[in-house]
């Protein structure tokens, strides 16, 4: 079985890239891709790891995207070159950006923290916990080192929403042009977290399409089962690769690796023809 959509402590999943993948060989899967938001980091790590627990690792990324009035479009990149100084430039760009987005959430925390008479975190203590990459899982795990939430979800729901800061984005098709000049595959995450009015998703897909788009992520933790089955049908009539991934982070408790809503898995099937247009994309890239 496999996993095309996981991230690991270099954004905002919980496990560093090395634990990710051994987490991976005991759920058994045999194939992951690490998608972290905006960065490549841990990629090398975590090809690494999976070359001594035998786990291939599939080069990847997750890109946000904003798109004809909607913020916030998760755009997958596979078999990406992550040393292309196409990629680097652009993703240490939105490091850059990142890093002071999480002091802003930090400062917002604070407030709250101070309006309930408790000692603010510090910089310090969070860049300590994040191991030199920070986001929302470290500032949580600082809230729950200190005693002033119960659990990750605690914390998320509390402190991090409320006190969530707007990204940057990416424009479509600058993010499409960047994956695939560096070799990669380009796919829609989730595409019902943009619309669930199907008429509108067909819309955009469709014009996706037209831009460059190679696949939907048809199988995925937050569509229905009528949802995934519209998906399925959407694919296929625009000739687009489907793929499938947990979005696993490490938060939630229903949040486990190789496997969609209600235990779905993934299949192996869906790697062949990712695979195909990965090796036809760098070829031309190279």
């Amino acid at each position: 079985m496999i996993d095309l959509h996981m991230h690991s402590s270099c954004s905002d999943g919980i496990l560093p890239p090395a634990q990710l993948i051994t987490a991976a060989q005991l759920a058994g899967l045999s194939t992951i891709a690490l998608c972290d938001h905006d960065t490549v980091s841990g990629v090398e790590a975590a090809i690494l790891a999976g070359e001594k627990l035998g786990i291939e690792v599939i080069p990847g990324v997750e890109l946000s995207v904003c798109f004809k009035g909607y913020t916030d479009v998760h755009l997958l990149g596979y078999w990406i070159d992550i040393h292309a100084v196409k990629l680097t430039e652009r993703l240490d760009t939105f490091a850059f950006r990142r890093s002071n987005r999480n002091r802003e959430i930090i400062m917002a925390v604070n407030q709250v923290l101070q309006q309930e008479q408790k000692e603010p975190l510090t910089i310090e203590e969070v860049e300590a916990l994040a191991d030199g990459v920070m986001g929302r899982p470290h500032i949580a795990r600082a809230l729950l080192q200190r005693g002033y939430v119960t659990g990750m979800e605690d914390a998320f729901s509390r402190y991090l929403v409320p006190c969530d800061v707007p990204k940057t984005y990416w424009p479509m098709e600058d993010a499409l042009t960047t994956i695939q000049r560096v070799g990669g595959v380009a796919v829609l995450a989730h595409p019902t977290s943009i619309t669930r009015d199907q008429r509108i998703l067909t819309e955009l897909v469709t014009e996706l399409k037209e831009l460059g788009l190679d696949g939907l992520e048809v199988y995925n933790t937050l569509a229905a089962e009528h949802e995934i089955m519209f998906l399925q049908t959407l694919a296929n009539r625009l000739n687009l690769l489907p793929t499938g991934g947990s979005d696993f982070h490490g938060i939630e408790e229903h949040d486990l690796i190789g496997k969609g809503r209600g235990g779905t898995r993934f299949s192996d099937a869906l790697l062949p023809p990712l695979r195909k247009r990965a090796t036809e994309r760098s070829t031309i890239a190279a």
